[in-house]
């Protein structure tokens, strides 16, 4: 691989670090991207970034799109993760415009996140094995999941500073390194206290994480994946259980229970309302009802006695 392009990318994801606080998460998907990009590059014989142009970039995108295995959704991920990069060269000096602006991206649906009914909820949480350490501890974890709506990255950064019992709070750093409190529900705290009671068996002194693994180190994101995924088939859902799905449930039960779209928001730590609103999947009718009840020149005139039939 040319060393520099590789030594750009890598300041590039630096900056994306250190300036920006990405997630290691997102850092991971900015990196494979563009190391696609660079082998692709490699074949061109193109050695610099400063010769990236309109052309070389239309090539990219046909190539991606040649790929039937390819989804218009990844070849828009990545042609965004190229778009964002090369803003950054065009600021660096490196390339005069950003090549990637103008580009048309493949067109793509919007799909409804899904979550689980109350029901599939309660189905769900429903273990009641207290003889198994690990069972404890996966039941914290998903009535904090469904109790708080806080992301897969946030749980598993959670520390034991973190959790206020006396005031049933969770401290969360979101993304962006935003800090939120949220509120724990009753269900929740109880089987956090039942795992804070057993976890000293699974730590070694000074470790501060809130869940640990089996090797008494911080749970992974990935570990928790997999636990989530296995209690949805144990516990005979029809549906693939995922920590988003559960985040999910948590705003769309919020929603339809309270109809106050702020402070869902709030709760999910999202930057701009219209997030919300698509992550919920808010159909206009029930907008239009909450309208309709809410606002002083909506609400329907009330008929007089002799008006009604």
């Amino acid at each position: 691989m040319s060393e520099p392009l590789a030594a750009v990318v890598h300041t590039y994801l630096e900056y994306l670090r250190v300036e920006r606080q990405l997630s290691a998460h997102t850092l991971s998907n900015y990196q494979r991207h563009l190391q696609a990009m660079m082998e692709w590059l490699q074949e061109k014989q193109v050695r610099d970034w400063s010769e990236l142009n309109n052309s070389l970039v239309r090539q990219w995108a046909h190539t991606l799109r040649k790929h039937k295995e390819t989804s218009p959704r990844t070849i828009s991920t990545k042609m965004s993760a190229l778009r964002s990069f090369a803003d950054w060269l065009v600021i660096r000096g490196m390339l005069a415009a950003n090549p990637a602006r103008g580009i048309a991206l493949p067109k793509l649906g919007r799909p409804l996140p899904k979550n689980l009914d109350v029901d599939q909820m309660h189905q769900l949480l429903n273990i009641t094995d207290e003889q198994d350490p690990l069972a404890i501890r996966d039941r914290a974890i998903m009535e904090l999941f469904y109790t708080c709506g806080m992301r897969l990255s946030e749980l598993v950064g959670l520390d034991l500073q973190d959790i206020q019992l006396d005031s049933r709070q969770v401290r969360v750093i979101g993304k962006g390194n935003k800090e939120r409190v949220l509120p724990i529900g009753r269900l929740a705290l109880e089987w956090l206290e039942k795992w804070l009671h057993i976890r000293p068996a699974f730590t070694v002194e000074g470790e501060q994480a809130l869940f640990l693994s089996s090797r008494k180190r911080r749970i992974t994101a990935r570990m928790v994946e997999i636990r989530l995924e296995q209690w949805g088939q144990k516990q005979t859902l029809n549906s693939h259980v995922h920590p988003h799905k559960l985040r999910h449930s948590f705003a769309t039960h919020m929603l339809e229970s309270s109809g106050d779209l702020r402070a869902v928001q709030e709760l999910l730590g999202h930057a701009n309302l219209a997030t919300t609103q698509v992550y919920t999947h808010l159909d206009f009718q029930h907008l239009a009802a909450v309208y309709d009840q809410a606002h002083p020149r909506s609400k329907r005139k009330k008929l007089k006695p002799e008006e009604e039939e």
